[in-house]
């Protein structure tokens, strides 16, 4: 076998592969399957770490065969330190590949997803996850974004999408988070379709639903996710077209469980014909409009990802450009994005002074039973109030403010 194996996403009739196998690879493995009439399984393990896991990472290949009602075949793995969620979902990847039908091989499920996540969540920064890269996604909640993404769509190569479908799959029910929303990016339909008969069931918290030009699509969506799971999963559409953006209202009201809106730029921009730029003037229009939209519709406004990881500075003006349009959050690319997305997108110390002092005036004319609220010798208007209220409560749950602090 040469350095760097991995697995396709065709096999010849009764043979597959799949993961990836090579001195550079970590937390993966690559195993390739031969089915036969007799001879039981016979497991051949490669393995940096085999002298201490060798039976254990043994025991879940058989393991998984059983599962599927495989009682002969060969299995050569190659694991670069893969955790038994990644080897369960690679050789389950290489026997569906080589023809094995029926069965259910999911992992023993060692992390709950907790109560469902509220429509209010504080939402600044969702982390992109490769799906078929779970090196990327173990300790992924050790970065504290406020969600991560679990990628079915553009960083999976189209011959790697039932793998990594079936990877995403053990990763919700065996990986802790640490706290972040658990979201799934499935393909467009009708492929996404597929992806949400795996990843559905073990109850993410939001699935997002990438190039959206109609209700429908966001309808169908909903619909499956209510045949395959009771759990409240909330929807974010992801607007990357012209039309997209032109029919952002009735997307983002299709269904109630829409919970966020937002866009893919570079899409986008490509169906424009114009090139994206730091500055953002090209994309000012449909972002706008996706703000309104989202306001009106009643869910949260979230831009894009910021695409140069080397370029914090160009981050933070971005992402304060974002915020100053009414967007709550935005994508990440890489993890060291996480905190200055945070900083940008939570109210200054100003703003909060402001604002306790706004509500501190609101609630004293409202113990004196005024209708007119004033502060010092300015009167302060209702969506003045209004405003205030939403900053002081955004930096509670920001962690910048106790619960009990006021004026």
């Amino acid at each position: 076998m040469n350095n760097q194996a991995t697995g396709g996403g065709s096999s010849a009739a009764g043979r597959g592969e799949a993961g990836r196998a090579g001195p550079d690879v970590r937390s993966d493995l690559f195993a390739a399957v031969e089915l036969a009439d007799e001879g039981g399984v016979q497991v051949d393990l490669a393995s940096r770490v085999g002298r201490l896991y060798g039976k254990a990472i043994e025991a879940e290949a058989r393991r998984v065969c059983e599962a599927l009602g495989v009682d002969h075949a060969k299995l050569r793995i190659e694991d670069g330190g893969a955790l038994d969620p990644v080897i369960g979902a690679r050789v389950e990847s290489a026997l569906r590949r080589a023809g094995v039908s029926g069965g259910d091989a999911r992992p023993e499920r060692t992390v709950l997803p907790g109560e469902p996540t509220t429509r209010d969540r504080l939402r600044r920064s969702r982390l992109y996850l490769p799906g078929d890269q779970p090196k990327l996604s173990v300790n992924a909640g050790l970065h504290r974004p406020d969600g991560v993404i679990l990628d079915l769509e553009d960083s999976v190569h189209p011959g790697h999408k039932d793998a990594a479908r079936l990877v995403v799959r053990n990763l919700l029910r065996t990986t802790d988070f640490m706290g972040a929303e658990r979201m799934v990016r499935i393909n467009p339909l009708p492929l996404g379709l597929d992806d949400l008969e795996a990843v559905a069931p073990e109850e993410p918290d939001v699935i997002l639903i990438p190039k959206v030009e109609d209700a429908d699509t966001v309808r169908a969506v909903d619909e499956r996710i209510r045949q395959l799971t009771e759990r409240r999963v909330w929807l974010m559409p992801i607007l990357e077209t012209a039309l997209g953006i032109e029919r952002a209202f009735d997307i983002a009201s299709a269904v109630d469980r829409v919970v966020a809106l937002t866009i893919g730029l570079e899409d986008y921009t490509a169906d424009l014909g114009v090139i994206k730029t730091v500055e953002g003037t090209e994309s000012l229009y449909a972002r706008s409009r996706l703000v309104n939209a989202a306001r009106a519709a009643g869910c949260q406004p979230i831009d894009s990802v910021f695409g140069d990881v080397g370029d914090e500075t160009g981050l933070r003006s971005w992402a304060a450009r974002a915020r100053g349009l009414g967007f709550e959050g935005m994508g990440c690319v890489h993890p060291r994005q996480i905190i200055p997305i945070h900083e940008a997108f939570a109210p200054s110390a100003v703003e909060i002074e402001k604002a306790l002092r706004v509500v501190a005036a609101f609630e004293e004319a409202e113990a004196k039973g005024l209708g007119v609220v004033s502060l010092g010798s300015k009167m302060i208007d209702p969506p003045v109030v209004k405003r205030a209220l939403r900053t002081v409560q955004a930096a509670r749950r920001a962690g910048l403010l106790e619960e009990d602090s006021d004026g």
